[in-house]
């Protein structure tokens, strides 16, 4: 089927989920399947988008869950919506493990198309189940040695959260308002998960936006995908897994802190 034919879907919901350092972006359609951005996994892997897209659509299973979605993308301070190719994310192992590491020269590019193989698709689509956002250290490691108080006060949560849930839904289904309670678990579960103790998405943008620029003009100096290192420096400093788990009181300090790492850089000025 040409590509000007193909239909396209609607999407629900659209997710930023953070792997090994790149971001992707994951969309629930109106199927109910998830999908993800083709040109985004392409972009993070270096490998060329077209030559890819041509390949999924020739394989009869992967064509299957090729298509297109409108996503919103932001630019500077323009936000607008575009059609993108995606995939469904239970296909991404099929039509990665098809791509072979010895044609990558680079080894880290090498290791990190492994762990795109073996992890992408089960982040990509858990992060329209439990909400998870990002993929790197084992989490239950990082249980294991945090602050004890902290790791309680997680538990706790997330009891507290698993409870309502289930209070929300079987309050739907006894009353038959089934239309809003995705609507109401949304609003509990932001409002429970940030309590005004992390950064709202419009900051977390700026770092991203921040990291981007960095990592973009370390690469252009080394020759190298800096975005794992740049991420990484962030996360040892801040000593957060997740840029979206920054606390707001850090937020100044950590654009700060960018700002003067770009200046060590360069002498033109900050982009972010």
């Amino acid at each position: 089927m040409a590509e000007e034919n193909k239909r396209s879907l609607m999407p629900i919901q659209e997710r930023t989920v953070e792997f090994y350092g790149d971001e992707l972006t994951a969309v629930k359609a109106e199927d109910g399947r998830v999908y993800v951005v083709i040109s985004h996994m392409c972009d993070a892997l270096g490998i060329d988008t077209q030559g890819q897209t041509r390949r999924i659509q020739r394989q009869r299973v992967l064509a299957k869950g090729y298509t297109w979605v409108d996503i919103l993308s932001t630019q500077g301070e323009v936000t607008q919506r575009r059609r993108v190719q995606v995939l469904r994310v239970d296909l991404v192992p099929l039509w990665l493990t098809g791509i072979s590491t010895r044609s990558i020269r680079d080894e880290q590019t090498r290791e990190k198309l492994l762990k795109y193989q073996t992890e992408a698709a089960d982040v990509l689509w858990e992060a329209f189940q439990e909400g998870r956002l990002t993929a790197g250290e084992d989490f239950n490691d990082l249980l294991r040695v945090a602050d004890p108080e902290l790791v309680q006060a997680y538990h706790v949560a997330h009891a507290v959260v698993r409870l309502a849930r289930n209070q929300i839904l079987l309050e739907a289904r006894l009353t038959g308002r089934i239309e809003d309670h995705e609507q109401r678990l949304e609003e509990l579960e932001t409002t429970l998960g940030h309590p005004g103790r992390v950064i709202t998405p419009a900051q977390a943008t700026h770092l991203s936006q921040a990291v981007k620029a960095i990592a973009m003009k370390l690469s252009e100096q080394s020759g190298k995908n800096e975005f794992g290192g740049v991420w990484g420096e962030f996360y040892r400093r801040f000593q957060i897994p997740t840029y979206r788990e920054l606390p707001a009181s850090r937020f100044d300090e950590a654009m700060q802190w960018f700002t003067e790492w770009w200046r060590a850089l360069t002498d033109s000025s900050v982009p972010f």
